[in-house]
């Protein structure tokens, strides 16, 4: 049986194969721990800086502005943490929205229990946050803005620029999580003007396990691993190097063919959209149609449920839910219930995302096979 079309680039990416022959080497035969003075160690300690080099030049940055997690959820966690701590004699309050990942949301939420407060900005029915809005929740006390970079539900890229501008205004450190925009979108960071930015190596065709933190010089979050001060005593634990050498390649990959890589996607996203509107009544987009991610279109199936269509299509593509059924309850993201979706087309809400592998083929095929489960559903509530 063939394999599904795979259309949830956004919840992960297969490896890049010249990713996977970049890492072979350091898990057959270079196996050296990169802290050792003797030769098994040598060759392990120039692929990781090599690696760190190569995310440097994706994001714009110094090598020494880069140290590498494991995912996109340590380099937040990183992020919020160790710079609320660092700075908790400044203050104790950030601002935050209502659409971030839990992996934001959540750390917010644990600080609160330390005596933290956190302002949610709201979005607007499109899932973007406003300058004017932030502005407006700033606050003596704030020491922290964390505002995602791209939305991983329905695309929408945030205004992160102004919003840096008033940070730096009122002496305020800015935290981007960038996990979905990297390697589809530019991330350079001296354009966005942040203070840190979050990578996920599994969003761009590295493997799981992997991410980095950008922390711009001079800034001194709190430490959140001890230990025997590995990555310039950032953050402790023996490298895996494997995985960090296939996010070096995945990076370096990226910034060679940002402007095509942008292109392709946008025309596959494009394609699958224009084709299911071609044939779908009561078919509406969630998100801005202009600025977001060229790979995702968030589609919402009036008085249909996400479930049911994954479930019909699911032996030939593959997507996934922005709402969650359950006997004769519905469960929506966090996402779009605070973009105030109608429930009607919230809970037929499905996400698709393209990714560098999506062909054209699989696009027309994936429109048919969406197509014929659709009027199935609808014929089957009639």
């Amino acid at each position: 049986m063939n394999r599904p079309i795979y259309l949830d680039y956004n919840g992960t990416t297969p490896h890049d194969p010249e990713v996977i022959a970049a890492m072979r080497p350091f898990l057959e035969t270079e196996f050296g721990n990169p802290s050792s003075s003797h030769w098994y160690g040598i060759r392990p300690k120039k692929a990781v800086e090599k690696a760190r080099r190569q995310v440097a030049a994706l994001l714009n940055c110094e090598p020494e502005e880069v140290f590498f997690t494991s995912g996109g959820t340590e380099s937040n966690n990183h992020a919020i943490l160790g710079t609320v701590r660092a700075r908790k004699d400044k203050g104790r309050h950030i601002v935050t929205s209502t659409v971030e990942h839990p992996a934001v949301l959540e750390v917010c939420r644990y600080l609160e229990g330390e005596g933290c407060t956190t302002t949610y900005l709201d979005v607007d029915d499109t899932g973007m946050v406003s300058p004017e809005g932030v502005a407006a929740a700033i606050r003596p006390d704030t020491v922290l803005i964390t505002i995602m970079h791209a939305n991983n539900e329905v695309g929408a890229i945030q205004p992160i620029r102004p919003i840096a501008e008033l940070a730096k205004r009122h002496g305020i450190c800015l935290h981007t999580d960038a996990a979905q925009s990297v390697g589809k979108i530019e991330t350079d960071v001296q354009q966005l003007n942040v203070d840190l930015l979050s990578v996920a190596g599994h969003k761009v065709y590295a493997p799981k396990g992997i991410g980095a933190l950008y922390v711009r010089k001079g800034l001194r979050p709190e430490k959140f691993c001890h230990g025997a001060g590995q990555e310039m005593g950032w953050r402790a634990g023996t490298e895996n190097v494997p995985a960090i050498v296939g996010l070096g390649k995945a990076c370096e990959m990226a910034e060679r063919s940002l402007d095509h890589g942008r292109r392709h996607l946008q025309a596959m996203r494009d394609r699958l959209h224009q084709g299911l509107a071609d044939h779908i009544h009561d078919l509406r987009l969630n998100g801005p149609p202009e600025r977001r991610l060229p790979n995702t279109v968030s589609l919402a199936f009036k008085e249909l449920e996400a479930n049911r269509i994954l479930e019909e299509i699911g032996l030939e593509v593959a997507a996934s839910a922005g709402a969650a059924c359950h006997s004769d309850t519905v469960t929506l993201s966090h996402v779009l219930e605070a973009m105030r979706v109608p429930m009607a087309w919230a809970r037929g809400t499905v996400r698709f995302s393209t990714g560098r592998m999506t062909t054209g083929d699989q696009i027309d095929r994936a429109v048919s096979v969406i197509v014929a489960a659709v009027e199935k559903l609808r014929g089957e509530s009639q």
